[in-house]
């Protein structure tokens, strides 16, 4: 039962065939582009909580966000096209709804901030809301706080952010960047 409130993900594989990893030279145009990420996610939302793997495709018009066990076995599937967002879980259901974060809400019990999540895996603010940001010693992000959310840059790849912990009210949201890539 508790998987089915976790959304899930299928192999990196079928994601990564129309990706190709990011050139180490290209870091200056990679906020600009579209991407992709696989890691782990942890989530904990009052006294429950849940972990395992994602893979996410993003880009101006789409986004992919599946969601797996441990295990790897798929419970849901996020998908957004221009304005439209559904989700899908493991026993084949499907959910609309206008927005992400209503939309999880509603199935999963807690939010998932994908308005401004493309913006802040990349370590910065979505431009077009106030935000408040802290910057290390070297100039990277280390906090971040917009849209009610905060977010801890805790650990870096590079310029890339590879480790995210998200937090709001009684939510808290962990990732961990696997790898990224860059659609072609």
């Amino acid at each position: 039962m508790f998987a089915l409130r976790i959304a899930p993900v299928l192999l990196f594989t079928a994601f990564a065939a129309a990706c190709t990893a990011l050139p180490a030279g290209r870091d200056a145009d990679f906020p600009h582009a579209a991407f992709g990420l696989s890691g782990r996610v942890a989530v904990r939302y009052g006294s429950e909580g849940a972990s395992g793997r994602f893979v996410w495709r993003h880009s101006a018009a789409a986004d992919d966000l599946l969601i797996s066990s441990p295990l790897g076995q798929g419970i849901a599937k996020l998908t957004r096209r221009h304005r439209e967002f559904e989700l899908v879980t493991s026993d084949d259901k499907t959910h609309r709804a206008a927005d992400a974060e209503s939309l999880t809400q509603e199935v999963l019990g807690w939010s998932l901030p994908l308005s401004g999540l493309p913006d802040w895996v990349q370590g910065r603010a979505d431009p077009a809301r106030p935000a408040e940001l802290l910057r290390d010693a070297i100039g990277r992000t280390a906090e971040l706080r917009q849209d009610h959310w905060r977010i801890e840059y805790q650990e870096y790849e590079g310029n890339r952010p590879s480790k995210l912990r998200l937090s709001r009210d009684d939510l808290e949201i962990r990732l961990v960047v696997d790898e990224w890539v860059v659609a072609q």
